[in-house]
């Protein structure tokens, strides 16, 4: 026997005798997730699959990418990511040739809201935003939803726009500006634990469609060419969160404790967590988890249609509405 077979030979010996959850995480198959912004509880459940072990068992080594400058669906439809967190920009890229498809419901109905400080008594509905001063954040989206709910309630949906990014929390808390959009599940409870009273509107109580908030997407392109590990993924990030859902302390104190430097506030986890659970975010009334539902990804497809905000990657407006039926599946969640 040469050397080298020798040595073959040693090495299927040893790999024989390697117990099977080594051999397991040897052959795992890569996977990378890019994050939307900074990590909050909508990734809880990435990071409980991946560390109670869920990934693992599922064969995979999923690598959770921190948020930076190139937002999470420009990573994925370049590949650079094989998943990603995405919301409603996903119609925009998408309807602008960004191969994007959302295979999982984080959340299952919408978590935002327009926001006003309680104090302000001379807002009753929404109409009394007509002419006041919005603190948003950039997007054409935004002036379309506003819009929408001031004309929904008989206003004009005429008013002032300033974009503050992230300041606009602090700008409407002293004043600065008059009303703004939050995601109720975060910038809303960190808001009641500092003692910010607000009031706000609900956008489906006002002429806007009901949505999935927070999905996480993929491209046509990885999910054809790697089904086994796209199923293997969903399933054990639904697992993920299923187990946060019925868990919400552990996975919470879990969620922290990975992420150590960024979450320094426990108090905004849990209470995060607990609107999440409470408010049947993460699982819906009737039990469903991570499932996208049909209706509600056509119905807020065709009011960006409608509205104009959808165009195409020459920056044209879309004249024909889309197959909204491509921009996701639920194929990866199994039974």
């Amino acid at each position: 026997m040469t050397e080298f077979t020798r040595r073959q030979a040693l090495l299927l010996t040893l790999a024989a005798g390697l117990p099977l959850a080594s051999r397991a995480h040897a052959a795992a198959q890569k996977v990378t997730v890019a994050l939307d912004w900074t990590v909050n509880t909508n990734h809880i459940g990435l990071f409980v699959a991946r560390d109670k072990g869920f990934y693992d068992e599922a064969g995979l080594d999923v690598d959770i990418l921190p948020y930076g400058d190139t937002g999470a669906g420009t990573l994925v439809a370049n590949r650079i990511a094989d998943f990603g967190i995405a919301g409603v920009g996903l119609f925009t890229q998408r309807a602008a040739g960004a191969d994007l498809k959302a295979v999982y419901a984080v959340v299952q109905q919408e978590t935002g809201r327009l926001v006003f400080n309680a104090d302000r008594s001379e807002i009753k509905s929404p109409k009394d935003l007509d002419g006041l001063t919005y603190g948003g954040f950039g997007s054409a989206w935004e002036n379309t939803l506003i819009s929408t709910i001031i004309r929904h309630d008989g206003g004009k949906g005429s008013f002032e726009t300033v974009t503050l990014g992230t300041s606009a929390y602090e700008a409407l808390a002293n004043g600065s500006v008059d009303f703004t959009l939050e995601v109720s599940t975060w910038e809303g409870v960190d808001a009641e634990l500092k003692g910010i009273r607000q009031r706000g509107f609900r956008y489906a109580d006002y002429g806007v469609p009901d949505e999935h908030t927070t999905v996480i997407a993929s491209s046509d392109a990885y999910l054809q060419a790697n089904p086994k590990a796209a199923s293997a993924f969903v399933e054990a990030t639904r697992r993920g969160y299923q187990f946060a859902v019925d868990h919400p302390q552990e996975a919470g104190d879990l969620l922290i404790a990975s992420n150590k430097d960024a979450l320094t506030d426990p108090a905004l986890i849990h209470a995060s967590l607990k609107m999440l659970v409470d408010g049947h975010f993460l699982r819906s009334q009737d039990g469903v988890i991570g499932t996208i539902d049909k209706a509600k990804v056509e119905a807020m497809g065709t009011y960006l249609f409608n509205a104009g905000i959808l165009l195409d990657g020459d920056g044209k407006v879309l004249k024909e509405r889309p197959d909204f039926g491509a921009y996701f599946t639920n194929e990866f969640l199994g039974a």
